[in-house]
Order: C-alpha cells, then sequence, then structure tokens
C-alpha cells in the first residue's frame, strides 16, 4: 500500500498526509477495499485542463481527474486535482478551502469504489458517500491520540 502526495506547478496543500492516508484506508476498507498504489497530483487549472484535453478530450475545468488501475480489491489509480477549482468551489458552496480540499480527495477514492455521479440519481449516491465519508474523518479528527 502506498498514497502518495505530489504537486505539480503549484505548492503542496496543508493537510495531514498520515492521518489523511489512514482516512483513505478506512473508506476504502468500508467498501471490502484495499489500497494500492494512489498518486494524488495537485496542480493548478491549466494542468488538470491540459489533462483533461490529452486523456480525455474534454476541454472544461473540473476539481478532479481519476484514473482507475484498480485490480480486484485493490485500488490503485492517479488522482489529479485542481487546487484553483477547489478554492473556487469552496467560496462558490460557503465551505472552507480544507473542507472541500477533503470532499475531493475522497471523491477519487469513492470513485475507485465503483461509485460513479454522471446517471440519473448517481450525482445524490455520490454526495451521500462523500458525506458518510467526511463523517469518518471528523471522528478521526476529534480523537485525541492524533497529533497536529
Amino acid at each position: 500500500m502506498a498514497v502518495t502526495y505530489q504537486t505539480e506547478g503549484t505548492k503542496m496543500p496543508d493537510i495531514r498526509k498520515r492521518e489523511t492516508t489512514e482516512w483513505i484506508r478506512q473508506v476504502a476498507a468500508s467498501y471490502g477495499k484495499r489500497l494500492g498504489e494512489i498518486a494524488y497530483i495537485f496542480c493548478s487549472d491549466e494542468k488538470i485542463l491540459e489533462v483533461n484535453r490529452r486523456y480525455l478530450e474534454h476541454d472544461y475545468y473540473t476539481d478532479i481527474i481519476t484514473f482507475d488501475y484498480c485490480e480486484g480489491n485493490r485500488l490503485s489509480g492517479d488522482l489529479f486535482i485542481s487546487l484553483d477549482t477547489i478554492r473556487t468551489n469552496a467560496e462558490q458552496f460557503g465551505t472552507s478551502y480544507e473542507d472541500e480540499l477533503h470532499r475531493v480527495i475522497i471523491h477519487g477514492i469513492l470513485h475507485l469504489c465503483g461509485i460513479n455521479d454522471k446517471g440519473p440519481g448517481e450525482r445524490e449516491l455520490m454526495e451521500a458517500a462523500e458525506n458518510k465519508a467526511l463523517a469518518m474523518r471528523d471522528k478521526g479528527d476529534s480523537n485525541p491520540t492524533h497529533l497536529p
């Protein structure tokens, strides 16, 4: 199991990598999945637009692009996250940058677990799964054994 956090053309967001990795593992386990190689690549809007155009032939900005390399119940993938779009979405949705960042971090994992959000009724299922996962994270944050 290896979750890596990288940047491309942007500053690394202020996240607790060990705690975030453990949270991701717990969410994956709640779907009967194990972590394989997961790479988070935090980038700018321009980089995510380039990735979207090159690999998906989509000509628009987005908050996350998930490349799925899963095998069986082992989750593996590359997850590109635009920190510019995270900031914009946080303002638009009236939430904190940190909360929006964690929502998108787990959104990609939920995609790897098989949850979609493009078809009829799927967006609501994804939002419910995100909320459940975020509640798991919040419980972990209040645990006094977690170090700052």
